[in-house]
């Protein structure tokens, strides 16, 4: 095998063993993982909005030294997740999405000592626009990750894929 051979080779398996979340924290990566739990429960799609991955992308930078899971306090909806080493925006998504047995559409409420805001934020019918952004933080920190959504979701009297006005339980 000659030299170019040689070389050519070394170069697609290099790029073969690199770790699948570089190739899942893309744009269009993170609007996928959304698209597919949003259409599960008939919620038109949503689309990657430039000013809403900017906002993403400072507030992750700000997040750089330390990882905390703190909230923005911005204008826009947001989930964020940590992980101790590397995790991919795929990952992040799915794992919000994880939180769907939690979720109790009929009475609009998550299951006692569950979280499950977060899912319903992804699948939020009236965000319509997201952006996401990733940080590897320093010494070895882990990964933060943060996706916003406009218009924000999460109101209180509202339900995140129905417009069927919320049930009054009797006790």
């Amino acid at each position: 095998m000659d030299v170019f051979k040689l070389s050519l080779l070394f170069y697609v398996l290099s790029f073969a063993m690199l770790p699948s979340s570089l190739a899942q924290d893309s744009p269009q990566d993170f609007v996928n993982g959304h698209n597919a739990a949003r259409a599960q429960v008939g919620v038109g799609p949503v689309r990657w909005d430039e000013s809403v991955a900017n906002f993403a992308r400072q507030f992750a930078n700000q997040r750089i030294n330390d990882c905390q899971l703190m909230h923005s306090g911005g204008p826009f909806g947001e989930n964020i997740a940590k992980h101790s080493s590397d995790m991919s925006g795929t990952d992040a998504v799915q794992m919000w999405v994880d939180e769907k047995p939690f979720y109790n559409p009929r009475t609009n409420t998550c299951a006692a000592g569950k979280v499950c805001g977060h899912y319903t934020q992804v699948v939020w019918r009236n965000s319509v626009r997201i952006g996401c952004a990733k940080v590897r933080c320093t010494n070895n920190r882990g990964t933060f990750i943060t996706c916003n959504y406009d218009p924000p979701g999460n109101i209180s009297s509202e339900r995140p894929f129905s417009t069927d006005p919320l049930i009054k339980i009797a006790k």
